[in-house]
């Protein structure tokens, strides 16, 4: 374990220093400059979003779960100079990119916290339906290319950008596991200076997708559905998970059932 830690770390100083070397004294970050202004922007319909279950776009009793998240996760990435988080399940079917769009909007609404979330769960992208829009974006397709293509980035927002998917791709690992992916990425983050990147990726235990994307990332959630995720199935995808980063901890999602006390709110 000491010795996967360790590339671990000398993997995320390598990247480190690649980012700083493309976009030397970042420290601070100004809005009015780099590509990220320049994003075209979605136009989202607040029913859409809550008929998908996405709920965090505006604080409130409904998104105050996500708002904790948010807290605890921000508390992580600060502490030890994170900003990528892989977000996954051990199958499918578990909430993930519900849970991914819906953190995603949580951390947007902090005025000081930039957020790029990525889509890639390649096999099965979803995202662009749940936010209801039609355009034919193609992020896999821009990284399939090596060139890299800003209109396949979209803002929603001042603080929020989604790279995403409108069509399936077979066989993506390949494609996760090139170097050539890495490092436009890389770039990408280097230009966009996102303080959060999320990363939408594919269940750990049907395929090799999010195995082969893994050592790109500093931290990693799992999310497990309630009544669905066997304990087996929990344990496997966690030991997966620790072999090639850091993980966070377990989201349980699909509670039909709380305790009373889990689920009051403040008063308005």
């Amino acid at each position: 374990m000491e010795r996967i830690q360790s590339a671990l770390a000398k993997a995320r100083a390598a990247r480190d220093r690649k980012l700083q070397g493309a976009n030397p004294g970042s420290g601070t970050k100004n809005t009015e400059t780099g590509p990220w202004p320049g994003l075209s922007e979605l136009k989202l319909n607040p029913g859409h979003l809550e008929r998908n279950r996405i709920v965090a776009m505006h604080p409130g009793a409904n998104a105050a779960s996500f708002d904790v998240m948010r807290t605890n996760l921000l508390r992580t990435l600060r502490t030890n100079g994170w900003t990528r988080v892989a977000i996954t399940s051990p199958t499918p079917g578990c909430g993930k990119s519900t849970l991914a769009a819906n953190l995603a909007f949580s951390l947007a609404r902090l005025a000081d916290t930039r957020v790029l979330l990525v889509e890639l769960d390649l096999r099965h992208p979803s995202l662009l339906r749940m936010l209801g829009q039609e355009t034919d974006q193609n992020f896999a397709g821009m990284l399939a290319e090596g060139k890299i293509d800003y209109g396949q980035i979209r803002r929603a927002g001042p603080n929020l950008a989604f790279a995403l998917n409108a069509r399936a791709m077979e066989n993506p690992a390949e494609l996760l596991s090139a170097a050539r992916t890495a490092d436009i990425i890389d770039e990408i983050e280097a230009q966009l200076r996102p303080d959060v990147v999320l990363f939408d990726l594919s269940p750990v235990l049907v395929s090799d997708d999010a195995i082969s994307f893994l050592d790109q990332v500093d931290c990693a959630l799992m999310v497990a559905a309630a009544n669905e995720t066997t304990v087996s199935e929990i344990d496997k995808c966690g030991k997966d998970l620790a072999k090639r980063t850091q993980v966070l901890g377990v989201v349980l999602n699909k509670c039909d059932y709380m305790e009373q006390e889990e689920s009051l709110a403040y008063p308005e």
